[in-house]
Protein backbone atom coordinates (compact mmCIF):
# COMPACT_ATOMS: atom_id res chain seq x y z
CA UNK A 1 0.00 0.00 0.00
CA UNK A 2 1.26 3.67 -0.91
CA UNK A 3 1.56 6.51 1.36
CA UNK A 4 -2.51 8.27 1.73
CA UNK A 5 -0.37 11.29 -0.22
CA UNK A 6 1.43 9.20 -2.68
CA UNK A 7 0.77 9.34 -6.80
CA UNK A 8 1.85 6.60 -9.33
CA UNK A 9 1.67 6.76 -13.49
CA UNK A 10 3.91 3.18 -12.81
CA UNK A 11 4.24 2.93 -16.51
CA UNK A 12 4.98 6.77 -17.05
CA UNK A 13 7.76 6.44 -14.13
CA UNK A 14 5.90 9.37 -12.15
CA UNK A 15 5.94 9.00 -8.53
CA UNK A 16 4.44 11.75 -6.78
CA UNK A 17 4.08 13.03 -2.92
CA UNK A 18 0.98 15.76 -3.26
CA UNK A 19 -1.12 16.80 -0.05
CA UNK A 20 -4.42 17.82 -0.71
CA UNK A 21 -4.48 20.43 1.43
CA UNK A 22 -2.84 23.48 -0.46
CA UNK A 23 -2.29 25.75 2.52
CA UNK A 24 -3.70 26.94 5.72
CA UNK A 25 -5.32 30.34 6.81
CA UNK A 26 -6.13 30.97 10.41
CA UNK A 27 -6.37 27.39 10.61
CA UNK A 28 -8.53 27.01 7.85
CA UNK A 29 -7.35 24.14 5.33
CA UNK A 30 -7.10 25.68 1.92
CA UNK A 31 -7.89 22.14 -0.62
CA UNK A 32 -6.41 22.49 -4.16
CA UNK A 33 -9.99 21.26 -5.16
CA UNK A 34 -11.43 24.45 -4.22
CA UNK A 35 -8.26 26.39 -5.95
CA UNK A 36 -8.72 24.69 -8.88
CA UNK A 37 -12.21 25.05 -9.29
CA UNK A 38 -11.84 28.96 -8.61
CA UNK A 39 -9.26 29.60 -10.92
CA UNK A 40 -11.06 27.17 -13.80
CA UNK A 41 -14.10 29.88 -13.09
CA UNK A 42 -12.11 32.54 -13.21
CA UNK A 43 -10.59 31.90 -16.52
CA UNK A 44 -13.87 31.35 -17.86
CA UNK A 45 -14.92 34.77 -16.79
CA UNK A 46 -11.93 36.19 -18.30
CA UNK A 47 -12.22 34.47 -21.94
CA UNK A 48 -16.28 35.92 -21.92
CA UNK A 49 -15.55 39.35 -20.72
CA UNK A 50 -12.83 39.46 -23.31
CA UNK A 51 -15.09 38.40 -26.13
CA UNK A 52 -18.45 40.10 -24.97
CA UNK A 53 -18.48 42.38 -27.36
CA UNK A 54 -18.60 39.76 -30.66
CA UNK A 55 -21.45 38.43 -29.32
CA UNK A 56 -23.28 41.48 -28.62
CA UNK A 57 -23.21 41.08 -25.21
CA UNK A 58 -23.62 44.23 -22.88
CA UNK A 59 -20.57 43.57 -20.25
CA UNK A 60 -22.36 45.85 -17.31
CA UNK A 61 -25.69 43.69 -18.03
CA UNK A 62 -24.02 40.66 -18.47
CA UNK A 63 -22.06 40.42 -15.32
CA UNK A 64 -24.83 40.01 -13.33
CA UNK A 65 -26.13 36.81 -14.94
CA UNK A 66 -22.54 35.64 -14.98
CA UNK A 67 -22.38 35.49 -11.01
CA UNK A 68 -25.45 34.49 -10.63
CA UNK A 69 -24.83 31.79 -12.88
CA UNK A 70 -21.88 30.73 -10.93
CA UNK A 71 -23.76 30.55 -7.19
CA UNK A 72 -26.83 28.80 -9.10
CA UNK A 73 -23.63 26.14 -10.16
CA UNK A 74 -22.41 25.61 -6.62
CA UNK A 75 -25.59 25.07 -5.37
CA UNK A 76 -27.33 22.98 -7.96
CA UNK A 77 -24.10 20.76 -8.13
CA UNK A 78 -24.12 20.00 -4.51
CA UNK A 79 -27.63 19.68 -4.69
CA UNK A 80 -27.58 17.38 -7.17
CA UNK A 81 -25.18 15.39 -5.43
CA UNK A 82 -26.50 14.83 -2.30
CA UNK A 83 -29.91 14.26 -3.28
CA UNK A 84 -29.03 11.16 -4.88
CA UNK A 85 -26.47 10.31 -1.97
CA UNK A 86 -28.71 11.39 0.23
CA UNK A 87 -27.88 8.20 2.91
CA UNK A 88 -24.44 9.28 2.85
CA UNK A 89 -25.56 12.96 4.08
CA UNK A 90 -29.14 12.15 6.27
CA UNK A 91 -28.58 13.23 9.78
CA UNK A 92 -25.06 15.03 9.41
CA UNK A 93 -26.10 18.54 8.16
CA UNK A 94 -22.58 19.68 8.36
CA UNK A 95 -21.38 17.67 5.86
CA UNK A 96 -23.84 18.73 3.06
CA UNK A 97 -22.40 22.17 3.37
CA UNK A 98 -18.17 21.10 3.40
CA UNK A 99 -17.65 21.49 -0.15
CA UNK A 100 -13.78 21.42 0.27
CA UNK A 101 -13.60 17.30 0.05
CA UNK A 102 -15.43 17.14 -3.05
CA UNK A 103 -19.21 16.21 -3.90
CA UNK A 104 -20.36 18.12 -7.18
CA UNK A 105 -22.17 16.53 -9.55
CA UNK A 106 -21.84 18.04 -12.96
CA UNK A 107 -25.10 18.09 -14.61
CA UNK A 108 -26.63 19.22 -11.53
CA UNK A 109 -24.08 22.64 -11.68
CA UNK A 110 -24.94 23.32 -15.63
CA UNK A 111 -28.55 22.96 -14.48
CA UNK A 112 -28.04 25.52 -11.61
CA UNK A 113 -26.28 27.90 -13.48
CA UNK A 114 -28.83 28.03 -16.82
CA UNK A 115 -31.99 28.23 -14.11
CA UNK A 116 -30.50 31.27 -12.43
CA UNK A 117 -28.30 33.16 -15.09
CA UNK A 118 -31.03 32.91 -17.47
CA UNK A 119 -33.30 34.04 -15.44
CA UNK A 120 -30.96 37.07 -14.26
CA UNK A 121 -30.50 37.63 -17.99
CA UNK A 122 -34.32 38.15 -18.78
CA UNK A 123 -34.30 40.45 -15.91
CA UNK A 124 -31.00 42.36 -16.68
CA UNK A 125 -32.48 42.61 -20.64
CA UNK A 126 -29.56 40.29 -21.85
CA UNK A 127 -30.37 38.33 -24.78
CA UNK A 128 -30.13 34.74 -23.63
CA UNK A 129 -28.83 32.40 -26.88
CA UNK A 130 -25.44 35.15 -27.70
CA UNK A 131 -25.04 34.85 -23.55
CA UNK A 132 -25.40 31.00 -23.99
CA UNK A 133 -23.22 31.07 -27.11
CA UNK A 134 -20.16 32.57 -24.83
CA UNK A 135 -20.80 30.48 -21.79
CA UNK A 136 -20.45 27.21 -23.75
CA UNK A 137 -16.64 27.47 -24.56
CA UNK A 138 -15.98 29.18 -21.08
CA UNK A 139 -17.69 25.92 -19.54
CA UNK A 140 -15.35 23.86 -21.19
CA UNK A 141 -12.44 26.03 -20.15
CA UNK A 142 -13.11 25.84 -16.91
CA UNK A 143 -14.55 22.25 -16.36
CA UNK A 144 -11.33 21.28 -17.96
CA UNK A 145 -8.99 23.04 -15.34
CA UNK A 146 -11.43 22.51 -12.45
CA UNK A 147 -10.89 18.50 -13.35
CA UNK A 148 -7.31 18.83 -11.80
CA UNK A 149 -9.26 19.37 -8.31
CA UNK A 150 -10.19 15.62 -8.53
CA UNK A 151 -6.40 14.51 -9.18
CA UNK A 152 -5.35 16.42 -5.80
CA UNK A 153 -8.41 13.87 -3.93
CA UNK A 154 -7.79 11.00 -5.94
CA UNK A 155 -11.20 10.50 -6.89
CA UNK A 156 -13.05 10.32 -10.60
CA UNK A 157 -11.01 7.37 -11.34
CA UNK A 158 -11.88 4.07 -13.27
CA UNK A 159 -11.73 0.48 -13.54
CA UNK A 160 -8.29 -1.19 -13.38
CA UNK A 161 -5.87 -0.88 -16.85
CA UNK A 162 -2.82 -1.74 -17.83
CA UNK A 163 -3.07 1.14 -20.16
CA UNK A 164 0.55 3.55 -20.49
CA UNK A 165 -2.31 6.21 -18.63
CA UNK A 166 -2.59 3.91 -15.47
CA UNK A 167 -2.45 5.49 -12.06
CA UNK A 168 -2.78 4.52 -8.29
CA UNK A 169 -2.19 6.46 -5.48
CA UNK A 170 -2.78 5.84 -1.26
CA UNK A 171 -6.11 6.90 -0.92
CA UNK A 172 -7.06 5.38 -4.17
CA UNK A 173 -6.11 1.78 -2.87
CA UNK A 174 -8.27 2.82 0.74
CA UNK A 175 -10.84 3.35 -1.46
CA UNK A 176 -10.87 0.39 -3.07
CA UNK A 177 -10.39 -1.88 -0.15
CA UNK A 178 -12.57 -0.37 2.22
CA UNK A 179 -14.89 1.47 0.75
CA UNK A 180 -15.84 0.20 -3.03
CA UNK A 181 -17.37 -3.02 -1.46
CA UNK A 182 -20.12 -0.49 0.48
CA UNK A 183 -21.12 1.40 -2.61
CA UNK A 184 -23.95 1.48 -4.87
CA UNK A 185 -22.25 1.02 -7.69
CA UNK A 186 -20.84 -2.32 -6.58
CA UNK A 187 -23.83 -3.60 -5.33
CA UNK A 188 -25.66 -3.14 -8.50
CA UNK A 189 -22.93 -4.02 -10.94
CA UNK A 190 -21.29 -6.24 -9.02
CA UNK A 191 -17.14 -5.01 -10.52
CA UNK A 192 -14.42 -6.06 -8.73
CA UNK A 193 -11.72 -4.45 -8.19
CA UNK A 194 -7.85 -5.25 -7.09
CA UNK A 195 -6.50 -2.22 -5.13
CA UNK A 196 -2.94 -3.16 -6.14
CA UNK A 197 -3.27 -2.65 -9.91
CA UNK A 198 -3.40 0.82 -11.75
CA UNK A 199 -6.95 2.61 -12.45
CA UNK A 200 -7.86 4.79 -15.34
CA UNK A 201 -7.32 8.32 -14.47
CA UNK A 202 -10.66 9.60 -15.87
CA UNK A 203 -10.13 13.02 -14.24
CA UNK A 204 -7.37 13.55 -17.23
CA UNK A 205 -9.48 12.15 -19.91
CA UNK A 206 -12.10 14.44 -19.04
CA UNK A 207 -9.81 17.24 -18.63
CA UNK A 208 -7.91 16.73 -21.91
CA UNK A 209 -11.45 16.41 -23.88
CA UNK A 210 -12.75 19.63 -22.38
CA UNK A 211 -9.67 21.79 -23.27
CA UNK A 212 -9.81 20.07 -26.87
CA UNK A 213 -13.37 21.25 -27.37
CA UNK A 214 -12.78 24.62 -25.43
CA UNK A 215 -10.29 25.39 -28.47
CA UNK A 216 -12.92 23.76 -30.97
CA UNK A 217 -15.46 26.15 -29.99
CA UNK A 218 -13.36 29.01 -29.50
CA UNK A 219 -12.23 28.87 -32.96
CA UNK A 220 -15.79 28.23 -34.10
CA UNK A 221 -17.41 31.13 -32.29
CA UNK A 222 -15.29 33.64 -34.32
CA UNK A 223 -15.11 32.06 -37.79
CA UNK A 224 -17.90 29.44 -38.69
CA UNK A 225 -21.03 30.75 -36.00
CA UNK A 226 -24.25 31.16 -38.24
CA UNK A 227 -27.18 31.06 -35.44
CA UNK A 228 -27.06 32.68 -31.94
CA UNK A 229 -27.52 29.50 -29.76
CA UNK A 230 -25.19 27.34 -32.55
CA UNK A 231 -22.27 27.31 -30.08
CA UNK A 232 -23.98 26.11 -27.01
CA UNK A 233 -25.58 23.33 -28.84
CA UNK A 234 -22.13 22.23 -29.80
CA UNK A 235 -21.08 22.45 -25.99
CA UNK A 236 -23.81 19.79 -25.28
CA UNK A 237 -22.69 17.86 -27.48
CA UNK A 238 -19.20 17.68 -27.28
CA UNK A 239 -19.20 17.42 -23.77
CA UNK A 240 -21.78 15.30 -23.81
CA UNK A 241 -20.26 12.69 -26.13
CA UNK A 242 -17.13 12.69 -24.31
CA UNK A 243 -18.83 12.25 -20.72
CA UNK A 244 -20.87 8.63 -22.11
CA UNK A 245 -17.60 7.18 -22.77
CA UNK A 246 -15.58 8.39 -20.00
CA UNK A 247 -18.24 8.33 -17.42
CA UNK A 248 -18.80 4.33 -18.83
CA UNK A 249 -15.07 3.44 -17.01
CA UNK A 250 -16.05 5.02 -13.63
CA UNK A 251 -16.84 3.08 -10.74
CA UNK A 252 -17.64 5.66 -8.32
CA UNK A 253 -20.70 7.18 -10.92
CA UNK A 254 -24.41 7.75 -9.08
CA UNK A 255 -26.45 5.03 -10.06
CA UNK A 256 -30.25 4.18 -10.15
CA UNK A 257 -30.35 0.23 -10.77
CA UNK A 258 -27.58 -0.79 -12.93
CA UNK A 259 -27.78 2.49 -14.86
CA UNK A 260 -24.92 5.32 -15.04
CA UNK A 261 -27.14 8.58 -14.19
CA UNK A 262 -24.59 10.84 -15.74
CA UNK A 263 -23.85 8.35 -18.91
CA UNK A 264 -27.88 8.31 -19.15
CA UNK A 265 -28.05 12.13 -19.43
CA UNK A 266 -24.79 12.60 -21.30
CA UNK A 267 -26.89 10.37 -23.75
CA UNK A 268 -29.57 12.48 -24.19
CA UNK A 269 -27.51 15.54 -24.81
CA UNK A 270 -26.30 14.02 -27.31
CA UNK A 271 -28.88 13.01 -29.28
CA UNK A 272 -30.86 16.58 -28.56
CA UNK A 273 -28.25 18.68 -29.18
CA UNK A 274 -27.61 16.80 -32.83
CA UNK A 275 -31.73 17.22 -33.56
CA UNK A 276 -31.79 20.69 -32.95
CA UNK A 277 -28.73 21.55 -34.56
CA UNK A 278 -29.80 20.03 -37.76
CA UNK A 279 -33.12 21.75 -37.15
CA UNK A 280 -32.62 24.94 -36.55
CA UNK A 281 -29.27 25.28 -38.54
CA UNK A 282 -31.42 24.00 -41.73
CA UNK A 283 -34.00 26.64 -41.33
CA UNK A 284 -31.36 29.50 -40.55
CA UNK A 285 -30.18 28.46 -44.32
CA UNK A 286 -33.84 28.65 -45.52
CA UNK A 287 -34.01 31.89 -44.36
CA UNK A 288 -30.83 32.98 -46.41
CA UNK A 289 -29.94 36.39 -45.93
CA UNK A 290 -32.84 37.52 -43.89
CA UNK A 291 -31.39 35.36 -40.94
CA UNK A 292 -29.29 37.74 -38.74
CA UNK A 293 -27.05 36.95 -35.79
CA UNK A 294 -28.17 39.25 -32.94
CA UNK A 295 -24.79 41.15 -32.97
CA UNK A 296 -24.96 42.42 -36.79
CA UNK A 297 -28.85 43.84 -35.88
CA UNK A 298 -29.67 47.07 -35.85
CA UNK A 299 -31.15 47.08 -31.81
CA UNK A 300 -27.63 45.60 -31.21
CA UNK A 301 -25.13 48.07 -32.83
CA UNK A 302 -27.66 50.95 -31.34
CA UNK A 303 -27.14 49.44 -27.83
CA UNK A 304 -22.88 49.37 -28.41
CA UNK A 305 -22.94 52.67 -29.83
CA UNK A 306 -25.06 54.18 -26.86
CA UNK A 307 -22.62 51.88 -24.54
CA UNK A 308 -19.75 53.15 -26.03
CA UNK A 309 -20.66 56.99 -25.71
CA UNK A 310 -21.90 56.75 -22.40
CA UNK A 311 -18.39 55.25 -21.69
CA UNK A 312 -16.75 58.36 -23.25
CA UNK A 313 -18.87 60.13 -21.30
CA UNK A 314 -17.75 58.58 -18.13
CA UNK A 315 -13.86 58.69 -19.62
CA UNK A 316 -14.05 62.84 -19.96
CA UNK A 317 -15.79 63.34 -16.68
CA UNK A 318 -13.32 61.50 -15.16
CA UNK A 319 -10.16 63.17 -16.73
CA UNK A 320 -11.94 66.22 -15.97
CA UNK A 321 -12.08 65.79 -12.50
CA UNK A 322 -8.40 64.69 -12.52
CA UNK A 323 -7.61 67.91 -14.19
CA UNK A 324 -9.64 69.97 -11.84
CA UNK A 325 -8.11 68.15 -8.53
CA UNK A 326 -4.64 68.98 -10.16
CA UNK A 327 -5.17 72.38 -10.39
CA UNK A 328 -6.67 72.68 -6.88
CA UNK A 329 -3.04 70.98 -6.21
CA UNK A 330 -0.86 72.84 -7.64
CA UNK A 331 -2.91 76.60 -6.73
CA UNK A 332 -1.77 76.47 -2.83
CA UNK A 333 1.89 76.38 -4.51
CA UNK A 334 1.38 79.45 -6.69
CA UNK A 335 0.02 81.51 -3.64
CA UNK A 336 2.87 80.61 -1.96
CA UNK A 337 4.81 81.76 -4.41
CA UNK A 338 3.02 85.15 -4.84
CA UNK A 339 3.27 85.34 -1.00
CA UNK A 340 7.32 84.67 -1.19
CA UNK A 341 7.98 87.38 -4.17
CA UNK A 342 5.36 89.80 -2.16
CA UNK A 343 7.65 89.45 1.02
CA UNK A 344 10.99 89.85 -1.11
CA UNK A 345 10.05 93.15 -2.66
CA UNK A 346 8.79 95.02 1.23
CA UNK A 347 12.25 95.77 2.11
CA UNK A 348 13.25 97.41 -1.14
CA UNK A 349 10.31 99.95 -0.98
CA UNK A 350 11.42 100.35 2.97
CA UNK A 351 15.30 101.23 2.02
CA UNK A 352 13.66 103.47 -0.75
CA UNK A 353 11.72 105.64 1.43
CA UNK A 354 14.40 107.65 3.26
CA UNK A 355 16.39 108.07 -0.17
CA UNK A 356 13.16 109.93 -1.11
CA UNK A 357 13.22 111.89 2.20
CA UNK A 358 16.24 112.80 2.03
CA UNK A 359 16.39 114.15 -1.19
CA UNK A 360 12.83 116.29 -0.54
CA UNK A 361 14.85 117.83 2.66
CA UNK A 362 17.70 118.40 0.61
CA UNK A 363 16.05 120.06 -1.94
CA UNK A 364 13.75 122.15 0.46
CA UNK A 365 17.25 123.77 1.69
Amino acid sequence: MLAQNEIQFPKLGIDLHIDSTAFSIFGIDIQWYGLLITCGLLLAMLYAFRNMRSYGIHPDRAIDAIIGGIIGAIVGARAYYVILEWDSYAGDWKRIFNLRLGGLAIYGGLIGALVVGCLIAKIRKVRILPLLDLCGAGFLLGQGIGRWGNFFNQEAFGCNTNSIFGMTGGRIQSWISDVYPTTTFYHNFGETLDAATPVHPCFLYESVWCLLGFVLLAICGKKWRKFDGQIFLMYIGWYGLGRFFIVGLRVDSLVIGNMRISQMIAAICVVVSVILFIVIGGHVRRMGEDYQLYCNTDDCKAMMAEMDAKHNEEKKKQTTEKNQTKTETTDPLSLQKEETDASATEPESAEEEPSTETDSDSNHE
